[in-house]
């Protein structure tokens, strides 16, 4: 039995947020300590096949933490050491804020699900920033950017601009995040006008590699209308999915009622059509995003053409073994299929 199964029932009678504000104590606890090469040497998978190059940058493996974990880069090195290809950490804002009131985060543990309208609560970038700056991470850091509740929407291109400028000098790449459910209108971020003038900021600060964040509740589309604005600008890749606002008549949870972006597995077949969707209409890269909890989960977005794929909510359910699990099981399918690399499993389905 995993020290975490025998946790996980204490953990599970605090309110989730509480919960998981613990366990990145536990973590950041952990971090500047011998401890975290103990963690390594116990959860992190090295072998070459799993490794990938992607935007420019060299991923061990290709499992990464998806933003929303570790809003405010406090333990990017604890997770790298738990066997995580990449994390990436935000969403940021320009401005530091509380977000949505509590309760804002509810699990659905019969779904293996949560509900979550955090509302970008984050210390703001000009915090998040130099600690990044000062990150000891072997793996690459992704930042995420939202938009500052405050800032109108005409005005967003520079809120955005102002957080890359300030975390630039730690990220290795940069999400546009215009998907978030919980910050009010930001979803209209996503079509072509504002897009372009988000990304042209961006990208005449000089951010690169410089991705985009999609909704799953997007119609198709309004998915091809934001792949052209990803080729026509020339961005590095597109991360699918965001969470969802629909609640499949599967879910049994009562939590099921609440406000906000569902995630976990719930939504991972969805999750796993628009990564094949994307990857069909663009030759950037994808990162697939929504409902990974196991190495089937993840070699099937692989296969869907995902170069990497992320996870968050199965980590609430599954506990620090997870990275190593996916890993270990990706490597037994790579085998099992003749793949000498996950490099050569992407898009094998498409």
């Amino acid at each position: 039995m995993h020290l975490y199964d025998a946790a996980k029932p204490l953990l599970f009678r605090l309110p989730a947020e509480t919960a998981h504000e613990s366990t990145k104590a536990l973590l950041r606890g952990v971090q500047a300590t011998p401890l975290r090469g103990v963690l390594a040497d116990r959860y992190a998978v090295e072998d070459d096949r799993l490794s990938t190059s992607v935007f420019g940058l060299d991923f061990p493996t290709p499992v990464g933490v998806a933003a929303g974990f570790d809003k405010n880069a406090e333990i990017p090195g604890a997770l790298a050491a738990l066997g995580f290809g990449h994390v990436e950490v935000g969403a940021v804002t320009a401005e530091g804020q509380a977000g949505n009131p509590r309760p804002r985060l509810f699990r659905l543990p019969e779904d293996r699900a949560l509900v979550n309208r955090m509302g970008f609560n984050n210390e703001g970038a000009d915090v998040v920033g130099p600690r990044l700056a000062r990150a000891d991470v072997p793996v690459p850091l992704g930042v995420n950017i939202g938009k500052s509740k405050v800032t109108p929407l005409e005005d967003a291109p520079d809120d955005y601009r102002y957080s890359y400028e300030r975390t630039a000098a730690g990220g290795d790449y940069f999400v546009v995040n215009v998907s978030s459910p919980n910050t009010p209108g930001l979803r209209d971020l996503q079509n072509r006008e504002h897009l372009e003038r988000i990304i042209g900021a961006l990208q005449d600060a000089g951010a690169a590699p410089l991705l985009v964040k999609l909704s799953p509740d997007l119609t198709d589309p309004a998915i091809e209308e934001a792949l052209s604005v990803v080729d026509d600008h020339g961005l590095d890749g597109v991360i699918a999915t965001n969470t969802t606002t629909e609640r499949p008549d599967t879910l049994r949870n009562h939590n099921r009622a609440e406000t906000g972006g569902l995630s976990g597995e719930p939504i991972e077949e969805r999750a796993t059509r628009m990564v094949r969707f994307v990857a069909e209409r663009t030759d950037v890269p994808v990162i697939g995003v929504g409902g990974v909890s196991d190495a089937a989960g993840a070699y099937a977005k692989i296969r869907a053409g995902a170069s990497l794929v992320q996870l968050y909510t199965a980590l609430v359910y599954e506990g620090p073994a997870l990275a190593r699990d996916v890993n270990r099981g990706l490597l037994e399918r790579l085998d099992r299929d003749g793949f000498d690399s996950v490099e050569e499993a992407v898009g094998a389905d498409l």
